[in-house]
């Protein structure tokens, strides 16, 4: 049986959820990180789940992940996707110092050393593989109260980009997504009221927010051999948002 495992960091979140049930759903198996231990244990996967509480934004945590598949299943994980993450929305002029680096660590760190110890293995192991990490619209366009964290989906961008040149040699595939807003836990508080919710429907062209399994879809294609000639690529993933201005709403 040729069985793929993929790493998924930031997993109890509503994303990292939501690429764990679609990813098992294509068969792939399941390499479950988080820092929540009692989150990470209540996630529905399928039996044979890997599930490692780890820290991804500091060195080793995603090393940790490889290694234990490794041992367990004798096999090594040929996908990564880092939904580790955080959203912060504040003016830059009200934003403390611990926010801020709060915001770099969450997002820009996860990205960088998971995808860095993971295509270092993939070298190691003389394998191909291929990761996708997560962006945002607010790197594409300017957006009032989102300085750090398109600073930050920025970065990553570049950083997909740069990698994705560097080790197209090795056969490793990197990609991202740039999701609009998505209804998770995380976000829950711009969806308080069905007048805040007709609001965010309003700026997208085709007249809704996005759902978690939107961009898990996406992701799935991006690992999947159908997309085995795409890399260095961001998707947006926005109904729209960043690449259209259609005709005015009614409320």
């Amino acid at each position: 049986m040729n069985t793929r495992y993929v790493i998924i960091t930031g997993a109890t979140g509503g994303l990292g959820q939501a690429v764990a049930q679609h990813l098992a759903a294509q068969d792939w198996s399941l390499i479950l990180l988080s820092r929540n231990a009692e989150k990470l244990d209540r996630i529905k996967a399928p039996k044979g789940t890997l599930r490692i509480v780890t820290d991804v934004s500091k060195p080793g945590g995603t090393s940790e992940a490889i290694e234990k598949c490794r041992a367990k299943f004798q096999r090594f994980p040929v996908a990564l996707v880092n939904c580790a993450g955080s959203v912060l929305l504040s003016p830059m002029h009200r934003m403390d110092e611990q926010q801020y680096q709060d915001t770099i660590h969450a997002n820009l760190d996860t990205a960088f050393n998971s995808l860095k110890e993971f295509v270092s293995a993939c070298i190691q192991a003389r394998v191909q593989g291929s990761a996708v990490l997560i962006s945002s619209v607010a790197a594409q366009i300017g957006m009032a109260n989102h300085e750090a964290i398109s600073a930050v989906k920025a970065a990553i961008e570049g950083l997909t980009r740069s990698a994705a040149a560097n080790y197209a040699q090795h056969g490793i595939r990197i990609n991202a997504v740039a999701p609009g807003l998505m209804r998770t836990p995380a976000t829950e508080q711009f969806f308080l009221s069905p007048s805040a919710v007709r609001k965010i429907n309003m700026q997208y062209p085709l007249g809704r927010h996005g759902k978690t399994e939107d961009v898990a879809q996406a992701i799935g294609w991006l690992l999947s051999t159908e997309a085995n000639w795409v890399t260095g690529q961001v998707i947006s993933v926005d109904g729209g948002y960043s690449a259209l201005r259609t005709l005015s709403r009614s409320a």
